[in-house]
């Protein structure tokens, strides 16, 4: 499912993302940064698909906020964003930055991830309010 154009120069590329791909959107509520959304989905060239798409996905966003549940909500989440994903597909949680209502430490979202069979590889700044943290399944699952 992985086209070969890239989207290099904006969050898409920054994020990993390519052209064509289908990326499922998990937590959207009316706080999420839309102008990173809207980027996306014009680099991308395809709407995000949300939680109940019942196909095959490229990637994954999860939108989490403190105030969503404890480690073991988002390890359910995960899991249920992973379902689908094809192999080597990437998930991003993307929680408010540090120091904002609603942040969870990367290292609560890593506990998560690896409950759920993922690892936390990088982090970064994925808009005005929101920190990226890029997730990653083992091989052949």
């Amino acid at each position: 499912m992985t086209a070969t154009a890239g989207t290099a120069g904006g969050p898409a590329g920054r994020l990993g993302f390519q052209s064509g791909q289908v990326i499922q959107e998990w937590g959207y509520d009316e706080d999420v940064d839309q102008t990173l959304r809207d980027a996306l989905v014009d680099e991308v060239g395809v709407e995000l698909v949300d939680e109940d798409y019942g196909d095959v996905i490229d990637s994954a966003i999860v939108w989490w906020r403190g105030e969503d549940g404890d480690i073991t909500d988002l390890t359910d989440l995960l899991v249920d964003a992973t379902a689908v994903l094809e192999e080597g597909g990437l998930v991003w949680v993307l929680v408010p930055k540090m120091g904002s209502e609603g942040h969870v430490p990367p290292s609560d979202i890593g506990e998560a991830a690896t409950t759920a069979g993922l690892q936390l590889t990088t982090s970064l700044a994925a808009g005005a309010a929101w920190l990226g943290v890029r997730l990653t399944g083992p091989k052949g699952r």
